[in-house]
């Protein structure tokens, strides 16, 4: 589904990723793991096909990421950002409609009936009640959800998740990522998300990935990834690691007084490499507003 070979990205002047290197098969849940400015979502970024001075190859499906049309890129990518999204004044309907747009003609109509695709994803995850609510009047947890549908309204065959659950409660947090292992698993869907907390990287994904200082330092399955060395010098720090009572997946639990000289070491690089990603991040920001608007009808592409 994914392959990447020898990438690297500059941003502000800085090479944030270096010599990256991995594939995803098709259907397979991926984790992105690393420090704050190691990296994560630049690399989402790209493989999106929204980085800039990038160098090497990111394909998807057997073509260059660049060379699908921004249409023909929709219907194939989805992305999920952890912002979710803005409180406007749309209905979770007319949001969800809106985002049927790499389905559209010029004209904004769409040659079958997608109001059953629709029906189907406020169905699942639980918005039929919230369908003629405005987005400004929803809590966070259910903006995120609505935010979710509209990247299953898209039907894509890849989807992206940049640190998805990062404002929710731990509650919010099961049922978000829940709804995204079961929609992945019934489409067969392929899944690559960028998670900050590595117990819930352990509990959904297939495999995993760790960036460190912008390089791949680790690829594995959660049992291979989650090593208290591995951890350390990583993180900084030592956890301790125990199988989940439940499903058996490694989960850590941190200890106070064990934050290792190397976190310390390495604050000054992840400052520079997170001022990077943020200008960089900028940078892209009018071109993912562009895309936004295009999908609200504002502008036709």
């Amino acid at each position: 589904m994914i392959d990447v070979k020898k990438l690297s990205v500059v941003a502000g002047g800085t090479e944030i990723l270096k010599n990256i290197a991995f594939n995803v098969p098709t259907g397979v849940f991926y984790g992105i793991i690393g420090p704050n400015g190691s990296g994560k979502s630049t690399l989402l970024r790209a493989i999106s096909g929204l980085a800039p001075e990038m160098k090497g190859t990111v394909r998807v499906e057997d073509k260059p990421v660049h060379s699908y049309s921004r249409k023909k890129r929709a219907q194939l990518v989805a992305v999920l950002a952890q912002e979710g999204l803005e409180p406007v004044e749309f209905t979770v309907r007319e949001v969800l409609e809106m985002s049927r747009f790499p389905y559209q003609n010029w004209l904004g109509r769409e040659k079958g009936d997608s109001s059953r695709v629709i029906e189907a994803v406020m169905e699942k995850l639980s918005l039929a009640h919230l369908a003629d609510r405005g987005i400004a009047s929803l809590s966070g947890g259910e903006r995120q959800r609505v935010a979710l549908g509209r990247a299953m309204v898209q039907s894509p065959r890849l989807l992206l998740l940049d640190e998805p659950t990062t404002f929710l409660d731990i509650g919010h947090q099961v049922q978000m990522m829940d709804y995204v292992r079961k929609w992945q698993r019934e489409s067969n869907l392929t899944a690559v998300a960028v998670l900050h907390d590595l117990n819930l990287a352990a509990q959904y994904c297939d495999r995993i990935l760790v960036l460190h200082e912008g390089k791949v330092v680790h690829i594995g399955t959660p049992e291979e990834t989650m090593r208290e060395e591995l951890i350390e010098r990583v993180y900084g720090t030592r956890p301790t690691i125990l199988p989940h009572p439940e499903t058996g997946s490694p989960q850590l639990l941190l200890r106070p007084g064990h934050a290792g000289q190397q976190a310390g070491k390495a604050d000054a690089f992840r400052e520079g490499l997170q001022q990077a990603e943020d200008l960089e991040s900028r940078q892209n920001y009018e071109k993912m507003s562009s895309d936004l608007a295009v999908g609200a009808g504002k502008v036709r592409p």
